[in-house]
């Protein structure tokens, strides 16, 4: 037995001593300690599945959709950060940073999956902005339906969460290739992923092409990625024949931007994807500050509700374009993209091009239709063989409610039942739960009618079922669907480098008078030639329908009653004089048989907007913004609405009031303010007068010209109006009179 001396000898030795060293080679340690770590990083965190998400994303939308917030309202965030804490116990805080980058607030995908409301930052801040969970409000967005989609009839695999006390979704059976639509990034241990975002419209129909021909050209659906903030892609053809094949590469996003000649600033108003406010600000700073760059007067941040901006206050004298360049060179106003298409197939980490994800997705996807198909077959069936039995005891129900009767023991009816009929358990517990009330010839005979319909059901899936082909046809019906439903315009424009910045050194710039005819014929002159002589010579029946003053760099746009738009400069036509016809658009810009020229446009820095009237009483304002694509793109097709004949075009470059008088004599004045500028080129537009039956809208023009002694007789109250009658002191008529 130990003394107290012994006792404390022993406690004042150190702890260490008592430990016995134990001998242990670093590959076993690594291979027993972090290799378990290390795999479940990757297989279960850092790397996205077929299905487009990573596990906290999916347990998160699945916790939101079991908490009914798809066809909901909106619950405080932290109520959905703590239930999701049943399938996610890695802490509140780390389940909201997932929750804020699927909002539509955050914008960081292009699809986002949460509806959501208050402040949850943007993804172009470096800092964490967004409000706390107890302030912001949340729901599942509309697409998700695509994502749970048939999702309780066996299409994926369910686990038990970590405590056993509740089922989740090893996959979500999306219907569209979430995968490549969603931005994804991740890193695990000793790997990585980092996948781009594509337009959900273009990974659509390309899957849909691929489902139809395996070999088919994915440049011809899906040009590129596409970005929320944005900016413009420099396009590299074999840059990304690579990305698309190996799954591996990079490629620049630049941002865009517009100079603004009265303030002599720089409006920066799309960054790169990958770009943080924050850091081009500093950047800027600090080039500024080392005298690297001398162009910039100030810098300043003036984002709002509006959207992004970043004001550049240039010095006197400075090429706008030039210092772009410089800034393109020296900061992440102009910033690479690396792709590494890393995804799990199978629970196994693969690298894959983009015609592979698709292929993995189809064939997932063909498996999660079969389930789903197999479910209902066998939900049927179930249901047919329970209506057979009903059919047994149609030719005698009166034998049915006799050995109900006479059976003693209640345990005893369904084994009678079985006997009586020659039915199995399941029938005949079914039959004897039959109300009283129903067992009579009509109730057994509708019943049993759905015999032969459900047989025929049965026989259709079963069909479709063994046919690949009907299975694709069904994706491909899904897809098309999904297109229809929640497409929308590609953000990010494609611009060729070579060409968007080719030196313009040696074109020399001076001011000219541009004069267009009715018939299309342009003719650039001089002011020293326009003095020299102003009379002009025109074909016998054309006039003059425009004029203005530009610069000889300027670009201009054409405007085609084929709903056409052709971009170009005025340097690429000759000088000329007023005694000359000028030079005929149609030929010079390859126009197609039959297309006429009806309206031209100048640009300048594409911020105002165009409005087109329409013969049906309807206007569409279009931003000027949606015309300045890929600057070696001639022609853009789709300028306009072809829903209606045209009335007029008109640029609009200040807010002002506009009259549309019809063929019945009516006009309506109207304010531009009132519509609401769209950014989809061939929209329809909006009602802004009620034109009648077998009349239309012959004039879109300012009030001014309409001659009208009093023209506030003619404002509209509110859009769409009827227009007022042309009254009888306007028309410039005189009556006769007795």
């Amino acid at each position: 037995m130990a003394t107290k001396a012994d006792k404390k000898k022993k406690k004042d030795i150190p702890i260490g001593l008592h430990a016995e060293v134990i001998k242990q080679p670093i590959t076993e340690t690594l291979e027993k300690n972090f290799m378990p770590y290390a795999m479940s990083v990757i297989l279960a965190r850092a790397l996205p599945e077929i299905d487009g998400f990573k596990t906290s994303h999916r347990k998160l939308l699945y916790m939101m959709y079991k908490m009914g917030l798809l066809t909901g309202g909106r619950t405080k965030s932290a109520n959905i950060v703590g239930q999701t804490m049943k399938l996610n116990p890695h802490g509140d805080q780390s389940i909201y940073e997932t929750m804020v980058r699927l909002t539509r607030g955050n914008d960081s995908l292009l699809t986002p999956f949460i509806d959501s409301k208050g402040n949850f930052g943007k993804v172009y801040y470096k800092d964490d902005t967004y409000a706390a969970a107890r302030y912001t409000e949340a729901k599942l967005d509309e697409v998700c339906t695509e994502l749970f989609r048939d999702i309780d009839h066996e299409t994926v695999d369910f686990v038990y969460n970590y405590d056993n006390t509740m089922k989740e979704p090893t996959l979500l059976p999306t219907t569209f290739p979430n995968v490549l639509a969603s931005a994804n990034l991740g890193i695990a241990v000793g790997m990585a992923s980092n996948i781009c975002g594509f337009n959900l419209a273009e990974v659509c129909r390309t899957t849909i092409a691929y489902l139809r021909n395996s070999e088919c050209d994915l440049f011809d659906t899906l040009p590129a990625p596409d970005f929320t903030t944005g900016g413009e892609i420099v396009y590299d053809k074999a840059e990304f024949e690579n990305i698309y094949r190996t799954g591996r590469g990079s490629f620049k996003v630049r941002a865009r931007w517009r100079y603004i000649k009265e303030e002599n600033i720089i409006e920066v108003y799309e960054i790169p994807y990958t770009a943080k406010l924050e850091s081009i600000l500093e950047n800027v700073t600090k080039l500024v500050k080392d005298g690297k760059i001398k162009e910039i007067a100030d810098m300043r941040n003036e984002t709002d509700l509006s959207g992004l901006k970043l004001a550049i206050d240039l010095r006197r004298g400075v090429d706008p374009d030039k210092l772009m360049q410089k800034l393109f060179k020296m900061t992440t106003l102009c910033d690479s993209f690396k792709c590494n298409f890393n995804i799990l197939v199978a629970g196994t980490p693969r690298v894959l091009g983009v015609r592979e994800i698709i292929s993995e997705w189809c064939a997932w996807r063909i498996e999660c239709v079969k389930r789903r198909l197999s479910y209902d077959v066998q939900a049927l069936k179930s249901k047919l063989h329970l209506l057979r039995g009903l059919q047994k005891i149609l030719l005698d129900i009166d034998k049915a409610i006799k050995i109900i009767r006479e059976t003693d023991e209640e345990a005893d009816v369904i084994p009678n039942l079985m006997i009586g009929f020659r039915i199995d358990e399941l029938q005949a517990d079914y039959i004897a739960d039959i109300r009283l009330r129903q067992i009579n010839k009509e109730y057994i005979l509708k019943r049993t009618n759905e015999i032969n319909k459900l047989e025929d059901e049965v026989k259709e899936l079963e069909i479709i079922l063994a046919d690949k082909l009907k299975i694709s046809a069904l994706i491909i019906k899904e897809l098309e669907t999904v297109i229809k439903k929640y497409s929308s315009p590609r953000r990010s424009m494609l611009v060729y480098d070579h060409a968007e910045y080719q030196p313009e050194e040696h074109i020399e710039d001076y001011a000219v008078h541009v004069f267009i005819t009715k018939e299309g014929y342009l003719k650039k002159i001089t002011a020293q030639s326009l003095r020299m002589s102003s009379e002009h010579k025109f074909k016998d029946g054309d006039a003059l329908s425009q004029n203005f003053e530009a610069s000889n760099k300027e670009e201009i746009l054409v405007f085609t009653d084929k709903q056409q738009c052709y971009k170009v400069r005025l340097h690429e036509f000759e000088d000329s004089k007023a005694s000359v016809l000028g030079e005929y658009l149609p030929s010079k810009l390859s126009m197609d048989d039959g297309e006429s020229v009806v309206y031209v446009c100048r640009p300048l820095d594409y911020s105002g907007s165009m409005l087109f009237c329409f013969e049906n009483g309807k206007v569409a304002r279009v931003e000027l913004s949606a015309y300045a694509t890929v600057s070696n793109r001639k022609r853009l097709t789709g300028a306009y609405s072809d829903k209606s004949p045209l009335c007029a075009i008109r640029t609009l470059l200040t807010e002002h009031e506009l009259a549309l008088r019809t063929s019945d004599s009516r006009v309506l004045v109207f304010h531009t303010a009132a519509l609401t500028p769209k950014s989809t080129r061939n929209t329809i537009g909006v009602v802004v007068i009620a034109v009648k039956p077998r009349h239309k809208v012959i004039a879109m023009l300012e009030p001014e010209k309409l001659g009208f002694a009093d023209v506030s007789k003619y404002r509209a109250r509110a859009l769409p109006g009827p227009g007022t009658l042309i009254k009888p002191e306007d028309r410039g008529e005189t009556q006769l009179s007795l």
